[in-house]
């Protein structure tokens, strides 16, 4: 059995499952340990069988330290466990959304702005990290200036944010918003949050592109191999 695992809950867990859908035709368990500490702790108590085999969704960054403790703690343990347990190389669920080159277009946001300093954050994540001295632009550097306790996980999360506030995209909630994954795209509240117009409308279509994009399938390709 080949198994997946993440710390993700919500939508997070939703993509994964979706990913699993419609990617993998439901081959993998996919699971969520609620926490990094609860992945890590699952691997700690793993008791792994002949046949089986588990993928390791941990949200990975430099800038912090107690990320960094736990994922080599996490790799000490990967490393002996012969090809029997894989970490994806990965930051967070939501750098996968904020990478997805149909983002600005699809989510049909008006902020000039954001997606300019989205641009510029794309630009300098490198390592598992944003790496400031590649960022020039004046507004991108205030706006991760604002953070009273920065890090790449949190500036990529609070800029996922500005992208998808309307309901229908957002990436925040028990699942991921029906538009990702619906033939839909119809806000409630359309005089508030402008709403995109995908070029295609079928749901499995929409999350097929997501799915092949650069960056998510840099992830699942140690899934595939």
């Amino acid at each position: 059995m080949r198994y997946l695992w993440t710390e993700d809950t919500g939508a997070g867990l939703h993509f994964w499952k979706l990913v699993n859908q419609l990617f993998f035709d439901n081959e993998l368990a996919v699971e969520s340990k609620g926490s990094n500490q609860g992945l890590l702790d699952a691997v700690l108590d793993l008791n792994i069988k002949e046949d089986d085999k588990y993928y390791i969704a941990f949200d990975y960054v430099v800038d912090n330290q107690d990320i960094r403790n736990k994922y080599r703690m996490l790799k000490s343990i990967t490393d002996k466990s012969e090809g029997k347990i894989v970490i994806l190389d990965m930051i967070c669920f939501e750098y996968l959304i904020l990478a997805f080159d149909k983002l600005v277009e699809w989510t049909g946001t008006g902020k000039t702005d954001k997606i300019k300093i989205r641009e510029e954050v794309l630009t300098a994540v490198e390592n598992h990290r944003i790496d400031l001295s590649r960022i020039d632009d004046e507004k991108t550097l205030q706006y991760i200036a604002g953070f009273k306790r920065y890090s790449t996980e949190r500036v990529i999360k609070s800029l996922v944010g500005e992208f998808t506030q309307n309901e229908k995209w957002s990436v925040k909630g028990t699942l991921m918003g029906e538009c990702w994954y619906k033939d839909c795209c119809v806000s409630e509240h359309m005089h508030n949050l402008r709403c995109g117009k995908p070029e295609v409308e079928s749901g499995d279509e929409k999350m097929r592109m997501l799915i092949w994009s650069e960056k998510v399938q840099d992830v699942i390709g140690k899934l595939i191999h």
